[in-house]
């Protein structure tokens, strides 16, 4: 094996435990958990979905979360040197990883890009939900007519998003990117579980938790229901080579990696779940059913049914407050792979490393906003898959076990069973790939 990375222990890097779980935990927490996951849930059949996806979340975060965490810590760097490091331990050379390396960061920073836009659109409806422009609005064809304008020119707001981005990139991570998780993660929490806790007391809500709650054990014989399942597990927890491998990059050696592993899976679960009990029975208040997914959901069909609840103005803003906080916490993290890769390669000053991928994310993000779901599509069917597969074939494959059992079991008192080893290298690596052959297929799995 080769020596510890000189640079291990001068980067930057974050503070606490906590202020790292809170960083993975707002990273995996995104969109999906709030525009996708809930209508999973309903279209399949609460709690038969809901086993599956339970099953995937335990098997990737047991795994590719763990595999991300241990190859960027060992590295101390990014795809680009994680993945060299990767072929430099088995062919002498770290060429052809580094090459390969950048697949995972054109991926996080096309993702991010794209993100960009929906950030702005959030912002936008945060400022419309305080001024009472949302909760005066009446009728879906109302909020369909200002989401279109929205989506047609919306440069102001994205602008106004990707400078509180570049801002806490810019501060580093232990001053910004973990401050700002501190306070956004927990909140984005605490706002859940109010409007949760509230939508509980309405009439009508208890026909929403019928659609949660329930179990059809016929539909868990339905291959489509176990495919989508993955879909959502496997985009909610963020494994794709970038984002996850990074933030692994700024742990110590005395980090128990599989339990901070845990940790993250745990809470976007809760996330994910927090989403459902505060969507499903709004709809069911009000007395609609829930069939959209993605932005016409989150910007439509939503906020027309968050307006007619009694507190509805204040529900919205809550409500687009706490998105703010999930997107913010993700954006922060598929921008960090990028910027810290600038650092690597070119040793640029951390404000002008943000700079440059902040301003890629602005002048490109401008030209595809009306193109951004496409966009987001090749990104998450094809990019973001390949990036894990590729990352976890570098951990498992290219480096072996022997390497791999050293990092996962590091500052571990009692190390993991044999069976990670050939779960990670067969099983999780190839449902990676059943991940990007799926979603190729199928238009997208999650």
């Amino acid at each position: 094996m080769s020596k510890e990375p000189k640079n291990l222990e001068q980067r930057d890097g974050f503070q606490s435990k906590w202020g790292f779980i809170l960083a993975c935990i707002g990273s995996a927490v995104g969109m999906g958990n709030i525009w996708r996951f809930p209508i999973m849930v309903q279209k399949y059949g609460g709690m038969t979905f809901l086993l599956p996806y339970f099953i995937f979340v335990i098997l990737i975060g047991s795994t590719g979360v763990i595999e991300e965490f241990a190859l960027g810590r060992r590295a101390a760097a990014g795809p680009v040197g994680a993945f060299g490091m990767c072929t430099k331990e088995r062919t002498g050379s770290d060429k052809s990883g580094k090459a390969i390396g950048a697949i995972p960061i054109i991926g996080a920073l096309m993702l991010a890009i794209g993100y960009t836009v929906v950030l702005g659109w959030i912002f936008k409806y945060t400022a419309d939900a305080l001024t009472g422009t949302l909760s005066r609005m009446s009728g879906l064809d109302a909020f369909a007519a200002h989401f279109n304008a929205t989506a047609a020119g919306n440069v102001p707001w994205q602008l106004v998003g990707m400078a509180v981005t570049i801002a806490i990139l810019a501060f580093g991570i232990g001053r910004g990117i973990e401050l700002a998780n501190k306070v956004m993660t927990p909140l984005f929490y605490v706002l859940f579980v109010g409007l949760a806790i509230y939508l509980f007391t309405l009439p009508a809500s208890g026909a929403g938790y019928q659609y949660i709650f329930v179990l059809d054990p016929k539909g868990l014989l339905d291959p489509v229901v176990w495919i989508y399942a993955l879909g959502q597990a496997f985009f909610s927890l963020s494994v794709a080579g970038n984002g996850t491998l990074i933030y692994g990059s700024y742990l110590s050696r005395s980090s128990n990696v599989p339990s901070d592993a845990r940790m993250v899976a745990v809470f976007d679960t809760v996330a994910a779940l927090l989403a459902a009990l505060v969507i499903i029975p709004a709809m069911a208040v009000a007395g609609q059913q829930l069939d959209q997914s993605g932005p016409g959901l989150m910007f439509i069909y939503l906020p027309n049914v968050l307006s007619t609840i009694p507190g509805g103005w204040l529900i919205l803003i809550l409500f687009f407050a706490a998105v703010i906080f999930a997107a913010l916490t993700s954006l922060v993290n598929l921008f960090e792979a990028p910027t810290a890769t600038l650092q690597e390669l070119f040793h640029l000053k951390r404000p002008a490393a943000a700079a440059i991928t902040g301003g890629a994310g602005i002048l490109v993000g401008l030209v595809i906003a009306p193109i951004v779901d496409p966009w987001m599509n090749i990104c998450s069917i094809y990019i973001c898959p390949l990036g894990a597969l590729l990352a976890a074939v570098m951990f498992f494959w290219i480096c072996g076990r022997q390497f791999v059992e050293e990092q996962v079991n590091l500052a571990r008192t009692r190390p993991l069973g044999p069976w990670f080893y050939p779960l990670g290298k067969y099983l999780f690596c190839g449902v990676t790939l059943a991940v990007l052959i799926l979603g190729s297929v199928m238009g997208g799995i999650g």
